[in-house]
């Protein structure tokens, strides 16, 4: 499993990507959490953060339905994985 989480890393870090099953209203709120463990300073202002739509439920519920949809498609994208067979019985390369 770790191996499987630092590929995954790996790939999301060369590639400059996002992971493609993320919920957003939970990762805006999980990084504006830790901005303000960091030490960021609050914004203050009547304009809401990004974080802020963590915080209204239809939103939240939409966001829970996305994650649903995209747990779907994993499975899917998983599922027509094939397994390679074992190879028995190697013969050494020639000259070695």
């Amino acid at each position: 499993m770790a191996r499987k989480l630092t590929v995954l890393c790996w790939h999301l870090l060369t590639k400059q990507t996002d992971y493609r099953w993320a919920r957003p209203a939970l990762v805006a709120n999980k990084r504006r959490t830790m901005e303000l463990k960091a030490g960021k300073l609050q914004k203050m202002g009547n304009k809401p953060g990004p974080a802020h739509a963590y915080n209204i439920k239809a939103l939240r519920d939409q966001d829970m339905k996305i994650a649903r949809h995209a747990e779907q498609a994993y499975e899917k994208f998983v599922a027509q994985w094939e397994t390679r067979p074992k190879v028995r019985g190697r013969s050494k390369p020639a000259g070695l």
